[in-house]
């Protein structure tokens, strides 16, 4: 149940500013002799600090919109439904944590000119000297400006609307993203339409900064007070555009189905099956009236809106709580879920029937999962986050091959031996942020992550994720 932000500070950065923004990015190079550090098991000796190491990402970059936003979504648009090529351009929503309920706000934003660059996954002499180790695309060399054009700064455009009370939970419709549901510490659930928003983001031009924008007063399309406690769960389906499920902290589960474009029907007769707080929900990828949800009890259930409003299947899914799930939309029998004890677990749903459906169970992180997320690309892969200040990236279909690493140690030269402990599912480690919340990959840029916490967002973009992105020809 690790979810909260409540009463924090404003957030704050000590690194550089973003030209025209209020982001930041970190390039800093390793200094000293390299060490794999183990998060969790080494400790930093007085006068020690962590640098990352700026080789190991396509891109990375940081930034804040002024309060800690506890949730976001990345939204779809139209410059492209499969994106490999820098500059790139991303359009998001966020909801805030701030310290007074009326301080609260929804951001809707756009961050243009992410010039990055694509790195190889066998490191070249020319790197020892430090020459070709930049972090990301607001430091990029030469050849990212031939390739850019123009400033290499990116360039974050926001607009905000006033949201009464912290913003738990917040999702963008898939089908019509300008369309947004927020789930308020209130116990409100409420529909936004950011039409026009939008459009003045698309037609602004990147050169104008709207990153101290004022705050808009706007009321919303919907307002639910329905539920009996506030709440974090709240999905919208991937197949029937409209219909939305939302979860509560006493154990409740309200349907939403669209109306028409701006009303929706809700059932005020709840789905009840869990004993404690409704924690996370998702919809099938592929069956429209199968959803699935987890919960502070430990389990995870499958619903069937036709069905009645009993589960179909639940399932002691851990020992703790279950705080978030995932369900594969590439591999739709697979269903990820991430419990408060710091463990995950991936299950068949195939194997529903004969006991244990459980295929993949991992101890890596020692903190609660705050997020989990399979990629929209990668069927076998996975992004989760935690309490640890971890993102890490998981790959289920590796396996140790002792050849190929010493095959890789022969060709790098490579000096640091790597723990043996380590998965070897565990395909990247990310850190620098602090008190990670929510993570997404972006559905339309392979191998981009935008991720939130108490100290703002990160953009990354890993370079060994690049194997799974189609060859860059330039």
């Amino acid at each position: 149940m690790a979810r909260s932000l409540k009463n924090p500070k404003k957030a704050k950065r000590k690194n550089k500013v973003l030209k025209k923004g209020e982001g930041s990015s970190s390039n800093s190079e390793p200094s000293v002799p390299t060490k794999v550090w183990q998060p969790g098991v080494d400790k930093l000796e007085e006068g020690e600090e962590l640098q990352c190491d700026p080789s190991a990402y396509n891109y990375l970059h940081a930034f804040h919109i002024g309060w800690p936003c506890l949730s976001f979504d990345i939204l779809r648009d139209s410059l492209g439904l499969v994106r490999t090529e820098f500059p790139h351009t991303v359009y998001c929503v966020a909801g805030t944590q701030a310290e007074k309920a009326s301080w609260n706000s929804i951001g809707i934003f756009k961050i243009s000119n992410i010039s990055g660059k694509r790195r190889k996954l066998l490191p070249t002499k020319k790197n020892n000297d430090g020459s070709d180790m930049d972090s990301d695309g607001t430091d990029s060399d030469e050849d990212d400006e031939e390739e850019g054009g123009g400033t290499m700064a990116p360039v974050l455009q926001l607009r905000k609307v006033s949201h009464q009370g912290c913003v738990n939970r917040l999702r963008a419709m898939p089908q019509n993203p300008h369309i947004c549901a927020s789930w308020a510490d209130t116990g409100l659930v409420q529909l936004w339409d950011f039409s026009s928003h939008l459009i003045a983001l698309v037609g602004s031009d990147a050169e104008t900064n709207h990153g101290e924008s004022t705050v808009s007063n706007q009321s919303p399309l919907v307002k639910f007070g329905g539920h009996k406690d506030e709440g974090y769960a709240i999905d919208w389906s991937p197949l029937v555009p409209g219909r939305l499920v939302s979860g509560d902290c006493k154990n409740c589960i309200h349907l939403w189905e669209p109306a028409s474009d701006s009303t929706w029907n809700i059932d005020s007769n709840p789905f009840v099956g869990h004993t404690a707080s409704v924690e996370d929900l998702q919809w099938s990828p592929t069956e429209p009236p199968v959803f699935a949800s987890c919960s502070v009890d430990g389990h995870v259930a499958i619903w069937d809106i036709r069905s009645g409003k009993s589960p179909a299947v639940s399932i002691k899914a851990h020992k703790a709580d279950v705080n978030v799930l995932t369900w594969n939309r590439l591999a739709s029998c697979m269903l990820a879920s991430g419990c408060d004890d710091g463990t995950f677990s991936i299950r068949d749903l195939r194997l529903l029937k004969e006991g244990d459906s459980v295929v993949a169970h991992f101890e890596y992180h020692k903190h609660p999962i705050t997020s989990i997320e399979w990629s929209p690309h990668e069927a076998s892969t996975l992004a989760v986050s935690s309490t640890d200040n971890q993102l890490t990236i998981w790959d289920l279909s590796l396996e140790r091959d002792e050849e190929e690493e010493a095959e890789f140690k022969a060709m790098t030269k490579e000096q640091v031996n790597a723990p043996t402990d380590i998965p070897p599912q565990l395909l990247f480690v990310h850190q620098g942020q602090k008190d990670l919340k929510e993570l997404h990959w972006h559905s339309q840029i392979p191998g981009m992550l935008i991720s939130t916490a108490a100290d703002g967002f990160n953009i990354l973009m890993p370079s060994n994720i690049e194997t799974a992105l189609p060859p860059n020809n330039s």
